[in-house]
């Protein structure tokens, strides 16, 4: 490993280095999201949520420059495990596995840079505003030599930066790493008149799936589910304590364990409480469900992440996750949300596809071969895909032609 002096520096703890530092490389930058400011991925270490027992070793990358400024940085894992990442590799441990486990190599532990389990897109490598474009790069590919260089020196059997720019996936393809294609589904308000109201909106709809998301609502509100809107420092203790127990049950219910402790949500809503909106849904005096957006005022972006209930109510998880959100976006003036990864369903609640990339650093030239070879196989599936959802766009004519110049502009 490159030591901890000098121009650039590997990292232990994010306390390591300076918050205001760190946060002058993301703040108002495109793709500087909040789940890459300082005091979230410091929550996330101190929580015990990412952390070595967790298998997600903090191995932060700085670069300064001459003069000790913090010109560059990523965040780093070492990874002893795949899980929390949205971008699938199991196939590949096992491939490297299978063929080189007897010679004494095993694809964990292995280097991953990413948002700890959210796939958020946004900037990875992280260089400071004020620097010239060329510089930038320069830096950026710094950055890049520093990870798979890294991987030689320990015997680590790949490096992997997921969900990142488009520039960034050029520059690492340019470099000799695998890019990887993706799809999420994302709203954009829209262009160049945003809309007015949430009424506004469906009507840009189809009419049958206008009508389906009148249908969804009002089973909601004929269940007498009412819905708070609680925002930044007006969420309490007591707030997250509900909204943690609703997270809790349903990743239980569906047999996982909740990848976030309590602990993280009163580090991260400490650390930044203007960045959380939250959704609590009531039925009879009792609240029953919440869900929970991260935003991004510089930015007017926000981002559907978590969610959670303790009751069944038909379509209540579209109502939580989708409908209440987007309405308050579109008061809010927002111009992007982004409802997580996967689910077609998303595209006939207004919900249009966006790519997404990943880049990819594999050690063993035979392993990289063979996964450069998936990887275009992949990719031309993933063109097809896209191609289909885009013929099943919810929109009419005039505001589907709206939401595609908006998505042409990420």
């Amino acid at each position: 490993m490159v030591p901890a002096e000098g121009p650039l520096a590997w990292l232990d703890h994010p306390s390591q280095v300076d918050s205001t530092e760190w946060d002058a490389l993301v703040a108002g930058i495109e793709g500087g999201t909040p789940f890459l400011r300082h005091g979230f991925l410091q929550a996330m270490v101190d929580s015990g949520s990412a952390c070595a027992d967790t298998g997600w070793q903090p191995r932060f990358l700085v670069v300064r420059d001459g003069t000790s400024r913090l010109i560059g940085a990523c965040p780093v894992f070492l990874k002893s495990h795949s899980y929390g990442e949205y971008v699938f590799d199991w196939a590949w441990a096992d491939a490297h596995d299978r063929a080189l486990a007897a010679h004494g190599h095993r694809y964990f532990p292995k280097l991953l840079s990413a948002s700890p389990f959210s796939p958020i897109p946004g900037v990875r490598l992280l260089v400071h505003p004020t620097l010239a474009p060329a510089e930038q790069a320069r830096v950026r590919k710094q950055m890049l030599a520093a990870l798979s260089q890294a991987c030689e020196d320990e015997g680590w059997s790949s490096a992997h930066l997921l969900f990142v720019s488009p520039d960034e996936a050029r520059l690492a393809e340019e470099g000799g790493w695998l890019v990887r294609q993706g799809v999420q589904f994302h709203w954009h308000n829209r262009e160049p008149e945003p809309y007015t109201s949430f009424e506004d909106f469906l009507a840009s709809l189809q009419r049958d799936k206008r009508k389906k998301v009148q249908q969804e609502r009002r089973k909601v509100r004929e269940a007498g589910v009412t819905f708070d809107v609680l925002e930044g420092a007006a969420i309490t203790e007591g707030d997250w304590d509900f909204f943690h127990r609703c997270y809790t049950r349903t990743y239980l219910e569906h047999g996982q364990r909740p990848y976030l402790d309590r602990a993280f949500w009163t580090l991260a809503s400490q650390a930044g409480p203007e960045q959380w909106v939250m959704f609590v849904a009531s039925q009879g005096g009792e609240r029953i469900a919440a869900s929970l957006l991260a935003v991004d005022p510089l930015n007017r972006l926000a981002f559907g992440r978590y969610w959670g209930a303790l009751q069944t109510v038909s379509c209540l998880h579209f109502e939580a996750c989708y409908h209440q959100p987007l309405a308050w976006c579109i008061e809010r003036g927002l111009r992007r949300f982004e409802g997580g990864a996967q689910g077609e369903h998303k595209l006939a609640r207004g919900l249009l596809p966006s790519p997404t990339r990943s880049v990819h650093w594999l050690r063993h030239p035979g392993l990289r071969e063979a996964v450069a070879d998936f990887l275009h196989r992949e990719s031309q599936g993933i063109g097809r895909y896209v191609d289909e959802l885009e013929e099943r766009a919810p929109f009419k004519p005039s505001g589907e032609s709206a939401q595609a110049g908006a998505r042409s502009s990420e």
